[in-house]
């Protein structure tokens, strides 16, 4: 991996957008599945590592939001920012409390057995390697990994491009953990169905351990994302009990690109689902069987 930006080479992010009110909210009990929390920086300092800068987004912003959405259930999940550090992570999970949020930490192969069990009294059930922003946990240990978090029950969650998924799926088919791939597992939208790691990713659904996240609004067009229609409807036509899907709030690292309105993008995914029973599916039942809330 190529070694961090110095600090006149890392972008700037821009700071979200207020949301525009969805066509329709979402439903009770629905969760946002992927969203961070930054800041405040004085308390939770920035990493050296990190791959690019933001303002702080923090957790009143975060609930202002998810009230314009109808969210009521929260992923907080560590941003590269922090690299190993996910002590602001924890603080927002408390904040928010257990009854409503859990958390997805980022940890490397050094980390002790305290430690561990630290992170699962504060809510975290899962562990992400972040290979598109790194600062994170090397892809080479994900094996080690697992090995280690598979008696607390987690999952790994993996930030992967397409061509990374394709290299890599045969060692997530073989994982001893359930496993979630960020962003719609790196696709390239314009590539079509037959793409190589558009194909890969459908396999890893079918084996019934791996879970795919409709979001990270990345597309080759831009608002109002006509190019992801396509592969989402066939995600969820495929493996609707293995779809999820979040906001990504504050968007991080949309360099050159328009900021998203979340309530479009919520009006987004029910364009995609198409129908109330897959919509519940996305947004309340799969959620709750992954990350273990109350139905």
């Amino acid at each position: 991996m190529p070694p961090p930006p110095t600090p006149s080479e890392r972008p700037f992010c821009p700071p979200p957008r207020p949301p525009s009110a969805p066509r329709v909210k979402a439903p009770p009990g629905a969760t946002d599945c992927h969203f961070h929390i930054f800041g405040p920086y004085d308390r939770f300092p920035l990493s050296p590592g990190r791959s690019y800068d933001a303002p702080e987004a923090g957790i009143d912003a975060y609930r202002a939001m998810a009230a314009v959405l109808g969210l009521e259930r929260r992923i907080v999940v560590q941003a590269s920012i922090f690299g190993t550090d996910n002590a602001c992570t924890l603080d927002a999970v408390a904040a928010f409390g257990r009854d409503h949020a859990r958390a997805i930490a980022v940890i490397d192969a050094a980390i002790t057995a305290p430690a561990l069990a630290a992170l699962a009294a504060g809510g975290v059930v899962g562990v992400r390697c972040n290979a598109v922003s790194g600062n994170g946990t090397p892809l080479d240990q994900i094996e080690a990994l697992a090995t280690r978090i598979a008696p607390l029950g987690w999952h790994m969650q993996l930030y992967v491009d397409g061509a990374t998924l394709i290299a890599l799926a045969p060692r997530l088919a073989t994982l001893p953990v359930p496993v979630v791939l960020d962003h719609m597992g790196g696709i390239r939208a314009a590539a079509g169905r037959e793409d190589p790691a558009f194909q890969a990713l459908l396999r890893l659904l079918d084996r019934g351990r791996a879970w795919v996240k409709l979001c990270g609004y990345r597309s080759s067009s831009g608002p109002p994302y006509a190019d992801l229609l396509a592969p989402a409807r066939a995600l969820i036509a495929h493996a609707p009990e293995r779809c999820l899907w979040g906001t990504d709030w504050p968007h991080p690292h949309l360099e050159g690109r328009a900021m998203p309105d979340d309530g479009t993008l919520l009006d987004l995914l029910y364009a995609w689902a198409g129908t109330e029973t897959d919509i519940r599916r996305i947004l309340v039942d799969n959620p709750a069987t992954l990350y273990g809330f109350d139905r």
